[in-house]
């Protein structure tokens, strides 16, 4: 069984994105973003594929972190 990773960004109580980290049935880990901006309607950009777990987690942890730099909180 395949564990999932979500992290949900929002600001001023509105969700600006949300991402996505599973495993994919290839081998790979994939990464999936829905991205929204003044309160329109979100956009999906993915799938990114990553070799390794350990990539697509790193992926994760710095589109986060430029997120929160954003002013975003993250969750």
């Amino acid at each position: 069984m395949s564990a999932e990773l979500v992290r949900e960004a929002s600001r001023d109580g509105h969700r600006v994105a949300l991402l996505r980290c599973y495993d994919g049935m290839d081998g790979t880990t994939v990464v999936e973003a829905e991205v929204s901006a003044n309160g329109n309607e979100p956009v999906k950009r993915g799938p990114y594929r990553f070799a390794t777990a350990t990539e697509a987690f790193r992926f994760v942890q710095e589109a986060t972190l430029a997120l929160q730099y954003l002013g975003c909180t993250v969750a």
